[in-house]
Protein backbone atom coordinates (compact mmCIF):
# COMPACT_ATOMS: atom_id res chain seq x y z
CA UNK A 1 0.00 0.00 0.00
CA UNK A 2 1.09 3.59 -0.60
CA UNK A 3 3.66 4.61 1.79
CA UNK A 4 3.32 8.17 2.21
CA UNK A 5 0.81 10.95 1.72
CA UNK A 6 0.43 13.07 -1.37
CA UNK A 7 1.39 16.40 0.12
CA UNK A 8 4.24 14.68 1.63
CA UNK A 9 7.92 14.09 0.76
CA UNK A 10 8.26 10.97 -1.47
CA UNK A 11 11.30 8.67 -1.27
CA UNK A 12 11.43 7.89 -4.73
CA UNK A 13 13.17 4.39 -4.76
CA UNK A 14 10.77 3.01 -2.49
CA UNK A 15 7.62 3.84 -4.35
CA UNK A 16 9.21 2.49 -7.46
CA UNK A 17 10.20 -1.17 -5.71
CA UNK A 18 6.37 -0.60 -4.64
CA UNK A 19 5.46 0.14 -8.27
CA UNK A 20 7.28 -3.23 -9.54
CA UNK A 21 5.94 -5.14 -6.53
CA UNK A 22 2.18 -4.34 -7.36
CA UNK A 23 2.79 -5.22 -11.02
CA UNK A 24 4.91 -7.90 -10.29
CA UNK A 25 2.15 -9.42 -7.72
CA UNK A 26 0.19 -9.99 -10.25
CA UNK A 27 2.21 -12.66 -12.01
CA UNK A 28 1.55 -15.16 -8.96
CA UNK A 29 -2.45 -13.98 -8.49
CA UNK A 30 -3.37 -14.33 -12.46
CA UNK A 31 -3.55 -18.16 -12.30
CA UNK A 32 -5.90 -17.99 -9.23
CA UNK A 33 -8.61 -15.59 -11.25
CA UNK A 34 -8.22 -17.16 -14.39
CA UNK A 35 -8.13 -20.88 -13.96
CA UNK A 36 -10.00 -22.91 -11.41
CA UNK A 37 -8.20 -23.13 -7.90
CA UNK A 38 -6.42 -26.21 -7.52
CA UNK A 39 -4.66 -24.45 -10.79
CA UNK A 40 -2.70 -22.88 -8.19
CA UNK A 41 -1.68 -25.77 -6.21
CA UNK A 42 -0.90 -28.16 -9.14
CA UNK A 43 -0.10 -26.56 -12.31
CA UNK A 44 -1.03 -29.93 -14.12
CA UNK A 45 -4.52 -30.15 -13.31
CA UNK A 46 -5.90 -27.57 -15.35
CA UNK A 47 -4.35 -25.30 -18.08
CA UNK A 48 -0.95 -26.32 -18.40
CA UNK A 49 -0.37 -28.85 -21.45
CA UNK A 50 2.78 -27.09 -24.02
CA UNK A 51 6.31 -26.28 -23.37
CA UNK A 52 5.41 -23.01 -23.37
CA UNK A 53 2.69 -23.32 -20.58
CA UNK A 54 5.02 -25.15 -18.28
CA UNK A 55 8.05 -22.85 -19.17
CA UNK A 56 5.86 -20.28 -17.78
CA UNK A 57 5.39 -21.99 -14.68
CA UNK A 58 8.67 -22.76 -14.02
CA UNK A 59 9.90 -19.56 -14.88
CA UNK A 60 7.30 -17.92 -12.36
CA UNK A 61 7.85 -20.56 -9.87
CA UNK A 62 11.50 -19.44 -9.71
CA UNK A 63 11.16 -15.75 -9.62
CA UNK A 64 7.76 -14.91 -8.51
CA UNK A 65 6.20 -17.37 -6.44
CA UNK A 66 6.44 -16.54 -2.92
CA UNK A 67 8.90 -13.52 -3.72
CA UNK A 68 6.29 -10.98 -4.92
CA UNK A 69 4.44 -11.51 -1.72
CA UNK A 70 7.11 -11.35 0.13
CA UNK A 71 8.44 -8.28 -1.49
CA UNK A 72 4.77 -6.44 -1.26
CA UNK A 73 4.65 -7.26 2.76
CA UNK A 74 8.56 -6.05 3.53
CA UNK A 75 7.20 -2.69 1.88
CA UNK A 76 3.87 -2.88 4.13
CA UNK A 77 6.52 -3.31 7.35
CA UNK A 78 8.81 -0.53 5.99
CA UNK A 79 5.50 1.60 5.23
CA UNK A 80 4.21 1.25 8.62
CA UNK A 81 7.34 2.67 10.13
CA UNK A 82 7.30 5.47 7.83
CA UNK A 83 3.99 6.78 8.51
CA UNK A 84 4.29 5.84 12.40
CA UNK A 85 7.83 8.10 12.26
CA UNK A 86 5.56 10.90 10.41
CA UNK A 87 2.72 10.99 12.36
CA UNK A 88 4.44 11.25 15.65
CA UNK A 89 6.67 14.45 14.15
CA UNK A 90 3.75 15.97 13.09
CA UNK A 91 2.51 15.65 16.79
CA UNK A 92 0.09 13.18 16.34
CA UNK A 93 -0.29 9.68 18.18
CA UNK A 94 1.27 7.01 15.88
CA UNK A 95 -0.78 4.33 17.29
CA UNK A 96 -4.31 5.80 16.70
CA UNK A 97 -2.98 6.68 12.99
CA UNK A 98 -1.90 3.37 12.79
CA UNK A 99 -4.68 1.77 13.94
CA UNK A 100 -7.17 3.85 12.30
CA UNK A 101 -5.74 2.80 8.94
CA UNK A 102 -5.52 -1.05 9.57
CA UNK A 103 -9.11 -0.99 10.59
CA UNK A 104 -10.41 0.72 6.97
CA UNK A 105 -8.10 -1.73 5.46
CA UNK A 106 -9.61 -4.74 7.17
CA UNK A 107 -12.87 -3.30 6.14
CA UNK A 108 -11.98 -2.97 2.05
CA UNK A 109 -10.00 -5.90 1.88
CA UNK A 110 -13.41 -7.95 3.42
CA UNK A 111 -15.12 -6.28 0.28
CA UNK A 112 -12.35 -7.08 -2.00
CA UNK A 113 -12.29 -11.04 -1.02
CA UNK A 114 -15.62 -11.16 -0.46
CA UNK A 115 -17.32 -9.48 -3.43
CA UNK A 116 -14.61 -8.87 -5.61
CA UNK A 117 -11.86 -11.61 -5.76
CA UNK A 118 -11.14 -14.44 -3.16
CA UNK A 119 -7.07 -14.00 -3.15
CA UNK A 120 -7.60 -10.64 -1.35
CA UNK A 121 -4.34 -9.96 0.74
CA UNK A 122 -5.37 -6.78 2.66
CA UNK A 123 -7.35 -8.87 5.14
CA UNK A 124 -4.32 -10.34 6.16
CA UNK A 125 -1.97 -6.99 6.30
CA UNK A 126 -4.62 -5.40 8.18
CA UNK A 127 -4.23 -8.73 11.03
CA UNK A 128 -0.85 -9.28 10.74
CA UNK A 129 -0.09 -5.07 10.52
CA UNK A 130 -2.00 -4.72 13.78
CA UNK A 131 -0.01 -7.19 15.69
CA UNK A 132 3.43 -6.01 13.57
CA UNK A 133 2.82 -2.26 14.96
CA UNK A 134 4.11 -4.17 18.65
CA UNK A 135 7.41 -4.40 17.57
CA UNK A 136 8.09 -1.37 15.18
CA UNK A 137 10.15 0.66 17.74
CA UNK A 138 12.50 -2.53 18.34
CA UNK A 139 16.17 -2.52 17.56
CA UNK A 140 17.73 -4.81 14.27
CA UNK A 141 18.89 -7.29 16.68
CA UNK A 142 15.26 -7.73 18.19
CA UNK A 143 13.84 -7.99 14.48
CA UNK A 144 16.66 -10.09 13.25
CA UNK A 145 15.02 -12.48 16.30
CA UNK A 146 11.25 -12.01 14.90
CA UNK A 147 12.31 -12.83 11.07
CA UNK A 148 13.62 -15.45 12.60
CA UNK A 149 11.05 -17.05 14.96
CA UNK A 150 8.60 -16.64 12.46
CA UNK A 151 10.15 -18.06 9.48
CA UNK A 152 10.68 -21.32 12.27
CA UNK A 153 7.35 -21.15 12.26
CA UNK A 154 5.82 -21.05 9.21
CA UNK A 155 8.19 -23.85 8.62
CA UNK A 156 7.20 -25.83 11.20
CA UNK A 157 3.25 -25.14 9.63
CA UNK A 158 4.46 -26.31 6.58
CA UNK A 159 5.07 -30.03 7.53
CA UNK A 160 1.14 -29.49 8.51
CA UNK A 161 -0.03 -28.26 5.65
CA UNK A 162 -0.60 -31.09 3.85
CA UNK A 163 -4.02 -31.15 5.39
CA UNK A 164 -4.85 -27.81 4.00
CA UNK A 165 -3.86 -28.72 0.28
CA UNK A 166 -5.25 -32.34 0.63
CA UNK A 167 -8.44 -29.99 1.20
CA UNK A 168 -7.80 -28.19 -1.77
CA UNK A 169 -6.44 -30.57 -4.50
CA UNK A 170 -7.76 -34.31 -3.70
CA UNK A 171 -7.89 -37.36 -5.95
CA UNK A 172 -7.67 -36.55 -9.53
CA UNK A 173 -11.90 -37.42 -9.70
CA UNK A 174 -12.41 -35.02 -7.00
CA UNK A 175 -10.26 -32.61 -9.00
CA UNK A 176 -11.99 -33.02 -12.51
CA UNK A 177 -15.67 -32.18 -10.48
CA UNK A 178 -14.29 -29.19 -8.88
CA UNK A 179 -12.97 -27.95 -11.77
CA UNK A 180 -16.07 -28.50 -13.77
CA UNK A 181 -18.20 -26.94 -11.41
CA UNK A 182 -16.24 -23.49 -10.37
CA UNK A 183 -15.92 -23.37 -14.80
CA UNK A 184 -19.83 -23.75 -14.53
CA UNK A 185 -20.25 -20.81 -11.38
CA UNK A 186 -17.71 -18.53 -12.50
CA UNK A 187 -19.07 -18.20 -16.33
CA UNK A 188 -22.29 -17.02 -15.11
CA UNK A 189 -23.42 -14.11 -13.78
CA UNK A 190 -22.24 -12.33 -10.42
CA UNK A 191 -24.81 -14.68 -8.26
CA UNK A 192 -22.70 -17.87 -9.58
CA UNK A 193 -19.61 -15.99 -9.33
CA UNK A 194 -20.41 -14.99 -5.52
CA UNK A 195 -21.48 -18.90 -4.76
CA UNK A 196 -18.25 -20.12 -6.34
CA UNK A 197 -16.12 -17.63 -4.58
CA UNK A 198 -17.71 -17.69 -1.28
CA UNK A 199 -16.33 -21.05 0.01
CA UNK A 200 -13.08 -20.57 -1.17
CA UNK A 201 -12.97 -17.11 0.67
CA UNK A 202 -14.34 -18.63 3.86
CA UNK A 203 -11.59 -21.41 3.56
CA UNK A 204 -8.65 -18.65 2.61
CA UNK A 205 -9.57 -16.09 5.90
CA UNK A 206 -9.94 -19.13 8.35
CA UNK A 207 -7.07 -21.69 7.53
CA UNK A 208 -4.88 -20.32 4.74
CA UNK A 209 -4.64 -17.10 6.77
CA UNK A 210 -4.16 -17.50 10.12
CA UNK A 211 -1.19 -20.71 8.58
CA UNK A 212 0.75 -17.95 6.52
CA UNK A 213 0.67 -14.78 9.38
CA UNK A 214 3.89 -16.09 10.58
CA UNK A 215 5.51 -15.59 7.25
CA UNK A 216 3.85 -12.35 7.08
CA UNK A 217 4.94 -11.28 10.29
CA UNK A 218 8.22 -12.16 9.67
CA UNK A 219 8.48 -10.44 5.99
CA UNK A 220 7.08 -7.49 7.74
CA UNK A 221 9.86 -7.13 10.10
CA UNK A 222 12.47 -7.59 7.31
CA UNK A 223 11.04 -5.36 5.44
CA UNK A 224 11.70 -2.81 8.63
CA UNK A 225 15.59 -3.90 8.54
CA UNK A 226 15.89 -3.47 5.25
CA UNK A 227 13.94 0.30 5.40
CA UNK A 228 16.31 0.97 8.27
CA UNK A 229 19.89 0.22 6.92
CA UNK A 230 19.04 2.30 3.84
CA UNK A 231 18.75 -0.55 1.73
CA UNK A 232 15.09 0.08 0.19
CA UNK A 233 15.42 4.21 0.36
CA UNK A 234 18.25 3.68 -1.69
CA UNK A 235 21.18 4.22 0.74
CA UNK A 236 23.68 0.99 -0.04
CA UNK A 237 26.39 1.44 -2.59
CA UNK A 238 26.06 0.26 -6.12
CA UNK A 239 28.61 -2.51 -5.29
CA UNK A 240 26.10 -3.87 -2.35
CA UNK A 241 23.16 -3.68 -4.50
CA UNK A 242 25.07 -5.74 -7.43
CA UNK A 243 26.16 -8.22 -4.70
CA UNK A 244 22.65 -8.32 -3.65
CA UNK A 245 21.76 -8.82 -7.54
CA UNK A 246 24.18 -11.64 -7.90
CA UNK A 247 23.47 -13.64 -4.97
CA UNK A 248 19.81 -13.64 -5.80
CA UNK A 249 19.98 -14.12 -9.96
CA UNK A 250 23.17 -16.04 -9.60
CA UNK A 251 23.04 -18.25 -6.43
CA UNK A 252 19.21 -18.62 -4.95
CA UNK A 253 17.30 -18.77 -8.46
CA UNK A 254 19.20 -21.70 -9.61
CA UNK A 255 19.05 -23.52 -6.30
CA UNK A 256 15.12 -23.65 -7.35
CA UNK A 257 16.00 -26.79 -10.15
CA UNK A 258 15.97 -29.33 -7.89
CA UNK A 259 12.97 -28.19 -6.28
CA UNK A 260 11.42 -28.39 -9.52
CA UNK A 261 12.53 -31.45 -9.96
CA UNK A 262 11.00 -32.83 -6.79
CA UNK A 263 8.07 -31.79 -7.73
CA UNK A 264 7.33 -32.90 -11.70
CA UNK A 265 8.83 -36.29 -10.09
CA UNK A 266 5.75 -36.49 -7.54
CA UNK A 267 3.43 -35.01 -9.58
CA UNK A 268 2.41 -32.15 -7.38
CA UNK A 269 1.22 -34.45 -4.73
CA UNK A 270 -0.32 -33.13 -1.92
CA UNK A 271 2.01 -33.88 0.92
CA UNK A 272 5.18 -32.70 -1.27
CA UNK A 273 4.30 -29.32 -2.29
CA UNK A 274 3.72 -27.49 1.23
CA UNK A 275 7.36 -29.56 1.82
CA UNK A 276 8.61 -28.03 -1.36
CA UNK A 277 7.46 -24.36 -0.21
CA UNK A 278 9.40 -25.20 3.14
CA UNK A 279 12.70 -25.43 1.51
CA UNK A 280 12.16 -22.37 -1.06
CA UNK A 281 11.26 -20.34 2.05
CA UNK A 282 15.18 -20.42 2.52
CA UNK A 283 15.91 -19.03 -1.07
CA UNK A 284 13.05 -16.64 -1.56
CA UNK A 285 14.58 -13.60 1.05
CA UNK A 286 17.76 -13.35 -1.54
CA UNK A 287 15.50 -13.36 -4.92
CA UNK A 288 12.87 -10.70 -3.35
CA UNK A 289 15.69 -8.35 -2.51
CA UNK A 290 18.06 -9.01 -5.65
CA UNK A 291 14.19 -7.53 -7.09
CA UNK A 292 14.54 -4.93 -5.17
CA UNK A 293 18.19 -4.30 -5.72
CA UNK A 294 17.57 -3.70 -9.49
CA UNK A 295 14.69 -1.64 -9.23
CA UNK A 296 16.68 1.03 -6.78
CA UNK A 297 19.83 0.57 -9.15
CA UNK A 298 17.49 1.89 -11.90
CA UNK A 299 16.21 4.90 -10.09
CA UNK A 300 19.24 5.99 -9.29
CA UNK A 301 20.99 5.63 -12.49
CA UNK A 302 18.68 7.99 -14.21
CA UNK A 303 18.33 5.44 -17.13
CA UNK A 304 15.29 4.31 -18.90
CA UNK A 305 13.67 7.48 -16.79
CA UNK A 306 10.26 6.94 -18.66
CA UNK A 307 10.14 3.48 -16.64
CA UNK A 308 11.68 4.52 -13.36
CA UNK A 309 9.11 7.47 -12.90
CA UNK A 310 5.79 5.18 -14.34
CA UNK A 311 7.23 2.81 -11.82
CA UNK A 312 7.44 5.41 -9.02
CA UNK A 313 3.88 6.67 -10.40
CA UNK A 314 2.76 2.85 -9.84
CA UNK A 315 3.81 2.26 -6.24
CA UNK A 316 2.31 5.68 -5.34
CA UNK A 317 -1.19 4.34 -6.23
CA UNK A 318 -0.16 0.32 -5.29
CA UNK A 319 -3.89 0.75 -3.55
CA UNK A 320 -5.85 1.38 -6.01
CA UNK A 321 -3.52 -0.57 -8.86
CA UNK A 322 -3.87 -3.72 -6.44
CA UNK A 323 -7.85 -3.41 -6.22
CA UNK A 324 -8.05 -2.05 -9.80
CA UNK A 325 -6.06 -5.24 -11.16
CA UNK A 326 -8.65 -7.48 -9.60
CA UNK A 327 -11.63 -5.48 -11.26
CA UNK A 328 -10.30 -5.57 -14.36
CA UNK A 329 -9.27 -9.80 -14.32
CA UNK A 330 -12.68 -11.05 -12.86
CA UNK A 331 -14.99 -8.94 -15.36
CA UNK A 332 -12.48 -10.28 -18.14
CA UNK A 333 -12.91 -13.65 -17.07
CA UNK A 334 -16.12 -14.05 -14.91
CA UNK A 335 -19.30 -14.15 -16.93
CA UNK A 336 -20.99 -11.08 -15.11
CA UNK A 337 -18.12 -9.56 -17.37
CA UNK A 338 -16.68 -11.16 -20.97
CA UNK A 339 -16.98 -15.00 -19.49
CA UNK A 340 -13.34 -16.01 -20.17
CA UNK A 341 -12.96 -18.02 -17.06
CA UNK A 342 -10.69 -20.35 -18.15
CA UNK A 343 -10.36 -20.00 -21.62
CA UNK A 344 -7.01 -19.41 -21.82
CA UNK A 345 -3.86 -21.26 -21.43
CA UNK A 346 -1.15 -20.40 -18.31
CA UNK A 347 1.01 -19.09 -20.42
CA UNK A 348 -1.94 -17.32 -22.34
CA UNK A 349 -2.68 -15.92 -19.10
CA UNK A 350 0.38 -13.74 -19.53
CA UNK A 351 -0.54 -11.36 -22.13
CA UNK A 352 -3.20 -10.89 -19.63
CA UNK A 353 -0.27 -10.08 -17.41
CA UNK A 354 1.32 -7.76 -19.78
CA UNK A 355 -1.93 -5.70 -20.70
CA UNK A 356 -2.53 -5.05 -17.63
CA UNK A 357 0.81 -3.43 -16.53
CA UNK A 358 0.55 -1.36 -19.74
CA UNK A 359 -2.99 -0.03 -17.96
CA UNK A 360 -1.11 -0.06 -14.58
CA UNK A 361 1.85 2.13 -16.08
CA UNK A 362 0.19 3.85 -18.25
CA UNK A 363 -2.69 5.63 -16.21
CA UNK A 364 -0.81 6.34 -12.90
CA UNK A 365 1.53 8.98 -14.10
CA UNK A 366 -1.04 10.93 -15.61
CA UNK A 367 -3.27 10.62 -12.85
CA UNK A 368 -0.84 12.58 -10.58
CA UNK A 369 -0.12 14.80 -12.45
CA UNK A 370 -3.89 16.46 -11.80
CA UNK A 371 -4.80 14.58 -8.40
CA UNK A 372 -2.64 14.10 -5.01
CA UNK A 373 -3.91 10.98 -4.57
CA UNK A 374 -5.47 7.34 -6.16
CA UNK A 375 -8.89 6.64 -5.84
CA UNK A 376 -8.12 4.12 -3.21
CA UNK A 377 -5.57 6.20 -1.26
CA UNK A 378 -7.92 8.81 -1.02
CA UNK A 379 -10.46 6.55 0.44
CA UNK A 380 -8.21 5.10 2.94
CA UNK A 381 -7.08 8.38 4.23
CA UNK A 382 -10.59 10.02 4.12
CA UNK A 383 -11.64 7.13 6.08
CA UNK A 384 -9.07 7.00 8.41
CA UNK A 385 -8.84 10.79 8.89
CA UNK A 386 -13.03 10.92 9.24
CA UNK A 387 -13.20 14.11 7.07
CA UNK A 388 -12.98 14.40 2.86
CA UNK A 389 -8.92 15.01 2.18
CA UNK A 390 -7.86 17.09 -0.76
CA UNK A 391 -7.94 15.51 -4.15
CA UNK A 392 -6.76 18.27 -7.17
CA UNK A 393 -4.05 19.85 -7.13
CA UNK A 394 -3.28 22.90 -6.99
CA UNK A 395 -3.33 24.78 -10.74
CA UNK A 396 0.10 26.46 -11.44
CA UNK A 397 -0.40 30.01 -11.43
CA UNK A 398 -0.94 31.94 -14.68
Amino acid sequence: MSAMDGGQERIATLDAVRGFAVCGILLMNIVAMGHPTVAAWNPSAFGTQSTGDWAAWGINFVLSEGKMRALFTMLFGASMVLIAERAEAAGEMPAETHYRRIFWLFMIGMVHAWLIWFGDILVQYAAAGALAYVFWRWPTRALWFVFAAMMALYLAHSWDEHRIALSLAGDPPDNAAMIARELELYRQGFAGALEARANTTAFMQTVVVPNSMSEVLGFMALGIIFYRNGFLTGAWSRAAYLRTIALGYLVAAPLHLPLIGVLLEHHFAPPVTPLVEGAGLFLRPFITLAHAAGIILLVRSGAARWLSSRLVAAGRMAFSNYLGTSIVTTTLFYGYGFGLFGAFSRAELYWVVLAVWVLILGWSKPWLERYRYGPLEWLWRTLARGEAQPMRRALPAA
